[in-house]
């Protein structure tokens, strides 16, 4: 009994503490933020699978480089644009989230701000030449694409959080009175923040710039991006990391409050460095990215608990589990499972807990392990996450039907994993049935 007020108290700990993780206000905008642009970067995903997979299959030389003019397009107003887009849209939900009225001008002050910090001067190589240039007066896609989403990401919160303080000061509201127009009102109402705000962003540009010969999207991409992303996208570390979010919604807490905060920003970084790569033809250079994790790890949603209702329709003889079974089988297809999730039930259910953190795991490894030998190609492509499994392994990784054959085996080892631990849930729960009555 001691053991047993040990563990849930660790537990109840445990959960208090990732509840509180989760809803931390800067993470909890950053994960709405990465939720509302990922429509764009799914389109980004559609444009590099048309350009290079379907395309080439019915043109070549000049035809081919015409045709894909459309997937270029679209990725330069996607991907290629990411951190001007994230700096905006972290900004909007920050401000939704702090209760502040003025969502709309936290947003253009991120915007603003972001491209304050970005550097004056840049080096560049003309078409036909090899040696770079100084060019000014122009913005790179090396800086408002990918490279600059964590730039984006932390001048969005910082300018946000200032200009949301500032706007709070009575002191430093102007007043035009009730006849003037509420546009106009509004706008003098946040003048003197947005002066001391984008002057204050300039000033340390421009420290930056003649002192230290730099620019913030470099440090930041240096000192702060590059490091995390390769802890968290290391395989310990996002292991580790997607097993904990498993574990919590397996004691009823969504995995998106550790998942979508901890992984999600880095992982989407490494899936657009892949797809820019893959369509300019480059060597793909990640294989943990955030389409990896969702492709091999995620067979009907978290958990694969695809596995388990395939288990529960070829080896169950229990009633319960079957109708669950029947109604959850069409919306895992499209990896949607709360209704298992918490009909079954998995949540506070410790046999089945085991696998529902483990099969993703193992799954894991072995995609990484095919990947790492050649076996199957990188993921290359953003496909919308209700994507049926086999059908997203092979438009994942760019048409590659060896993914296909990984995520069968997988799925194949998944049921075979779940089984003993879904019979030891049916006796427990059998058992517990006939205590009851």
């Amino acid at each position: 009994m001691k053991s047993n007020g040990i563990g849930k108290k660790f537990i109840d700990n445990f959960t208090k503490v990732s509840i509180k993780i989760g809803n931390q206000i800067h993470l909890r905008s950053l994960r709405d933020a990465f939720a509302m642009i990922m429509p764009l970067f799914i389109l980004a995903g559609i444009g590099v699978l048309i350009n290079n997979v379907i395309f080439t299959l019915f043109f070549k030389g000049t035809t081919l480089a015409n045709f894909q003019t459309f997937g270029n397009l679209l990725v330069n107003g996607t991907l290629n644009i990411a951190g001007l887009l994230i700096a905006p849209v972290v900004g909007y939900c920050l401000a939704k989230n702090r209760g502040f009225n003025n969502v709309l001008g936290s947003a253009i002050i991120s915007l603003a701000g972001l491209v304050v910090m970005m550097p004056v001067t840049l080096q560049a190589v003309p078409t036909g030449k090899t040696a770079s240039v100084n060019i000014t007066g122009f913005l790179s896609f090396s800086n408002v694409g990918v490279t600059g989403m964590f730039a984006g990401i932390i001048i969005g919160l910082v300018a946000t959080e200032l200009f949301i303080r500032l706007s709070r000061v009575k002191k430093f509201r102007i007043n035009l009175g009730e006849n003037v127009p509420p546009a106009v009102s509004d706008s003098f109402m946040t003048l003197i923040p947005t002066i001391v705000v984008l002057s204050l962003l300039a000033i340390i540009a421009a420290l930056l710039t003649v002192l230290a010969h730099t620019d913030m999207i470099k440090l930041i991409t240096m000192v702060i991006q590059e490091p995390l992303r390769r802890v968290n996208t290391s395989l310990p570390g996002f292991l580790l990391i997607y097993s904990v979010g498993n574990l919590l919604f397996g004691f009823g807490i969504h995995q998106a409050v550790i998942n979508g905060t901890l992984l999600d920003p880095v992982l989407l970084i490494n899936t657009n460095k892949n797809m820019q790569a893959f369509a300019a033809g480059h060597h793909v250079p990640y294989i943990i990215t955030s389409v990896f994790r969702d492709t091999f790890g995620m067979f009907g949603g978290t958990g694969s608990t695809i596995c388990l209702l395939i288990a529960t329709i070829i080896f169950s003889r229990m009633k319960s589990s079957r109708q669950i079974t029947g109604l959850s089988f069409v919306p895992g297809l499209f990896n949607i499972n709360e209704p298992v999730i918490y009909g079954y039930p998995i949540v506070f259910n410790l046999p089945l807990l085991i696998p529902f953190v483990l099969t993703p795991v193992i799954a894991l490894l072995f995609a990484y392990f095919c990947t790492a030998v050649g076996f199957m190609n990188r993921t290359v492509v953003m496909v919308p996450w209700t994507t049926p499994p086999l059908i997203n392994g092979f438009l994942a990784t760019g048409g590659d039907w060896r993914a296909v054959v990984v995520q069968l085996i997988s799925i194949l080892f998944g049921i075979f994993f779940y089984l003993p631990f879904m019979k030891i849930s049916e006796r427990v729960m059998m058992r517990q049935a006939e205590e009851e009555n």
